[in-house]
């Protein structure tokens, strides 16, 4: 009991350590090393697949070796084999998988797990292990093993008698799952190993790696592998399938996802390269890239001190008194004036003589990721590029002028000011509407009659306007819709990304809802309960522990699991955003709907209402227990001390990436969303995301930052007083929108009954586009399915349906949202009919968007009838159609 104790104590000394960050601890927290990537190093990629529980069932794989190797007459050392050798037990490996008695199956899949782990009884250290597992992974994936393994994976999703045994346990264990853990570990070792090639550009396993990516980009056999993970995800969400474990099926997801879509530097080849397509300047400025040069801001005071302070300036006295009564309204105005000045000014005071670092980190000199200037210090860089010399404020001296040299300026936002052609075309109107007294509607260039410091403002905002992919998409879209007939898409081109969405569009709603119930449970404010789904059932064991330092080892494994599914799920969530925004924007808008419409924002913020600090700095590893450790070399007695051996990092690099992802998320679903951003004013997110604020790192304060300024405008004035070093810290580091008032509230814009209507046109256009695009492309990708009626508890993509909410209240409710008609019709039945080949009505009602009505379903009024024949005179005959010039119309189709 000792022992633990001590153990305990010391894991709670490491969290306090960083917890007490309010300013009463004397050590600052310092800023956090981490570097945000596609993933962790190779080898914690690998340990976190496994769960401590799992040590003992290593030694299995040793055995089904040894004795496999005895059947051979061979000896039971792979090392010393020769390559043919060991390619031709592979081979009989292979031939022994397609037996149809399961435990000789599931025998040779022990051994090539045994072979893909790096034959660690052999070797002597962590690197040996390394090499002999990829050198053996290269030689599994060319006999073919990885195909082999996806239809062992098939078989086991389709043996219904394990499911029913797991269904009718009480709590489903680790027992239940040991075949379907062996296969999803070779499957991701592989993965794996192919992505880490991948990422060192290794020529000599290029052609592999190429042959890898293209099988699991096509479907194999039915269906493609994403498409089969994610039906594993909702089988278990559903309670058909209670013993799948979820935590390695989301991570063969998601390295799967990542290997065949592309990590963060595909994703900045295919922009630049459809930029480059559609005509658009090329983007210079990267966000990851620009925030590594970005330090962080010290965090904010904390909410009590700021209730302190605003208390304590309400109960000061007034310093004005007005003696004329004619002038009290003047007075009145002019006082809310002065007092905003003063509190701005006593805030400046308060926080310089409380910190005098706070405001130099907000405006720091920058270094200049474009033109590849250093940022000027007052320690060092006093003198720019041609050597002359600067003060210690970085500024030139009066004899050299500053506006003589702009590109040398060295102090400067990190961020090149942006403009919409929305925000110009309402700058324009309101300048007309002002100086000349009327509009010219869609005329966005001329400048007749306006004064020349507005012809000014409107070249300065030109010459800063972004156009996007989106507008590009979108505009293309209204021009398709508005001329069905003469305008043409194109040949669709099937990129990974637009296969997988193609693949994914039947069930996407069930596949969000359920990626959102594993989040919920795996979230560490989550509270246990009954009715919810239980994602432990690959962690806990059969028997439970005996001792205390078992009880702590499984506590400790226990979190760590939970910390590991966060890591996967928000990762997937994000991957599958950013590729979808990219190939086409409202397959993006499609996904990210059905995640607000699941409640994703109030879950993300659920989780972030937490002690973000203490999750941060979490411990929850064991060190000599993460694989290779756990089988090379003699293996200490596990006891307090031994635990935090090798354990020196201050943070923990899976949560971390877990916070920038769902902030990530949080930032996409919500971006020029008027309607969500309420949502985030609603749920009081601002105390929740400035807590946040505190885990200092750059890149994950500037998405915090992006939360807090988009719903500035509607927290009032008061909030807004009471954090100006928020303000400030918003100001320094997030980008300049002109024209964009966010800081006062004063957007006319932004009615909040304009946000209902705002939702209906954005789905209203996605439906049009899965109409049009994938209704009647060969006559219909999706025409296989019943109508698009799918046979699941939600009732396909459209219709007036129910949709389980993933958050309410504490737990798991339903929460009904009403999504309008998707690719079903109106009224949430089969919308195209059980024939797998649109008729010509069909095919024109795709093309218009779903719109266009079947003859028997127009009713025509008495008096119609009566006059029909006038009706057809004057509308039909005496119309004159010149068909040639319709006929000639170029792209028609």
């Amino acid at each position: 009991m000792e022992g633990s104790g001590d153990m305990l104590a010391i894991y709670n000394f490491n969290e306090n350590e960083m917890i007490d960050f309010d300013g009463s601890n004397t050590l600052e927290f310092p800023d956090l090393d981490f570097v945000y990537a596609d993933a962790d190093s190779h080898t914690n990629e690998i340990a976190e697949l496994y769960s401590y529980t799992e040590q003992p069932e290593f030694q299995h794989n040793v055995k089904a070796f040894e004795d496999q190797m005895e059947q051979y007459n061979l000896p039971p050392c792979w090392q010393k084999l020769t390559e043919k050798k060991q390619n031709g037990i592979i081979l009989k490996l292979l031939d022994q998988l397609d037996m149809s008695k399961k435990t000789l199956r599931m025998k040779a899949a022990r051994c090539i797990l045994y072979l893909a782990q790096g034959c660690w009884a052999e070797v002597q250290s962590d690197q040996e292990q390394q090499m002999w597992a990829k050198k053996n992974v290269i030689m599994l994936y060319e006999a073919g093993v990885f195909a082999a393994f996806v239809e062992l994976l098939n078989l086991e999703i389709d043996n219904s008698s394990t499911a029913n045994i797991a269904m009718r346990k009480i709590a489903v264990s680790l027992a239940d799952s040991i075949d379907l853990r062996v296969i999803l570990s070779v499957l991701y070792i592989i993965t794996e190993v192919m992505r880490a090639e991948k990422e060192n550009k290794n020529r000599a396993h290029s052609h592999l790696v190429s042959n890898f990516i293209t099988e699991i980009t096509n479907p194999i056999g039915d269906e493609l592998l994403p498409v089969k993970l994610l039906g594993m995800v909702t089988q278990f969400c559903t309670g058909m399938a209670p013993h799948f474990p979820m935590k390695k099926v989301l991570l063969l997801l998601w390295k799967i996802s990542l290997v065949s879509l592309g990590g963060m530097d595909t994703l900045k080849g295919l922009k630049d390269k459809y930029r480059s397509v559609a005509g658009l300047s090329q983007n210079r400025e990267d966000t990851l890239e620009i925030s590594k040069v970005m330090r962080a801001s010290s965090p904010p005071i904390t909410a009590p001190s700021n209730d302190d302070n605003q208390n304590a300036k309400r109960s000061r006295p007034s310093r004005r008194v007005c003696t004329n009564p004619s002038q009290s309204q003047e007075g009145l105005i002019k006082q809310s004036s002065l007092d905003e000045q003063e509190q701005l000014g006593l805030e400046m005071e308060a926080s310089t003589t409380e910190n005098e670092e706070d405001l130099s980190d907000y405006f720091r000199q920058y270094e200049d990721p474009i033109n590849g200037t250093n940022a000027a210090t007052p320690d060092e860089g006093n003198t720019d590029n041609n050597g002359e010399e600067k003060d210690r404020n970085g500024t030139l001296p009066p004899a050299a002028p500053m506006e003589e040299v702009p590109q040398e300026i060295t102090n400067r936002l990190p961020w090149a000011p942006k403009i919409r052609r929305k925000d110009i075309d309402i700058f324009l109107n309101n300048s007309r509407s002002k100086f000349i007294g009327y509009t010219l509607k869609d005329d966005h260039e001329t400048l007749a009659g306006l004064p020349q410091p507005i012809q000014e403002g409107f070249k300065t905002l030109k010459k800063h306007m972004y156009v996007s992919l989106a507008d590009i998409q979108i505009r293309r879209e209204e021009e398709i819709n508005r001329n069905p007939l003469s305008t043409s898409e194109g040949e669709i081109q099937l990129t990974p990304t637009e296969i997988l969405y193609q693949a994914m569009l039947p069930n996407l709603s069930q596949y969000m809802i359920s990626l959102l119930k594993i989040l919920l449970a795996a979230a560490p404010t989550s509270k246990a309960k009954t009715e919810s789904i239980n994602i432990m059932s690959d962690v806990l064991p059969e028997d439970m522990p005996m001792t205390v330092t078992q009880s702590t080892k499984l506590g400790i494994d226990v979190s760590r699991h939970k910390e590991i599914t966060v890591k996967a799920v928000s990762a997937i969530l994000l991957l599958y955003l950013k590729h979808f925004k990219i190939n086409h924007i409202y397959q993006f808008e499609f996904m990210s709907q059905h995640l607000v419409f699941a409640n994703c924002i109030p879950l993300v913020l659920k989780f972030f209402n937490q002690d973000i600090m203490s999750y941060v700095g979490s411990k929850n590893i064991i060190p000599i227990m993460d694989f290779p450790s756990c089988v090379i070399g003699e293996q200490p007695e596990l006891t307090s001390e031994t635990m935090i051996i090798g354990d020196s990092a201050p943070y923990s690099w899976r949560n971390v990436f877990s916070c920038i992802n769902l902030l990530r998320i949080l930032n996409k679903l919500t971006k020029w969303k008027h309607s969500r951003i309420m949502m985030l004013v609603v749920f009081k997110s601002a105390p929740i995301l400035k807590r946040t604020l505190k885990v200092r790192h750059a890149l994950m304060q500037l998405y915090v930052l992006k939360l807090l300024k988009m719903q500035t405008k509607y927290l009032g004035r008061q909030w807004r007083k009471s954090n100006m070093k928020t303000i400030s810290a918003i100001y320094a580091k997030v980008r300049h929108r002109l024209n964009d008032d966010w800081a006062f509230g004063n957007d006319l814009d932004a009615r909040p009954w304009d946000f209902q209507a705002e939702e209906c046109a954005l789905k209203s256009g996605v439906d049009r586009f899965n109409n049009r695009r994938y209704l009647q492309v060969n006559n219909g990708i999706l025409a296989g399915i019943d109508g698009l009626d799918y046979d699941d508890p939600i009732e396909g993509i459209g219709g007036n349906i129910g949709v389980t909410g993933v958050l309410g209240g504490d737990g798991i409710h339903a929460a009904s949202s009403t999504v309008g008609s998707g690719i079903l019709c109106a009224n949430g039945s089969a919308g195209v009919g059980a024939v797998s080949v649109l008729g010509t009505s069909e095919r024109v009602n795709a093309c218009y968007g779903g719109l266009a009505r079947k003859a028997e379903e127009i009713e025509l009024s008495e008096e119609f009838k009566q006059n029909y024949e006038m009706w057809l005179h004057q509308e039909v005959y005496n119309n004159n159609i010149d068909w040639d010039a319709l006929l000639s119309v170029e792209e028609f189709s």
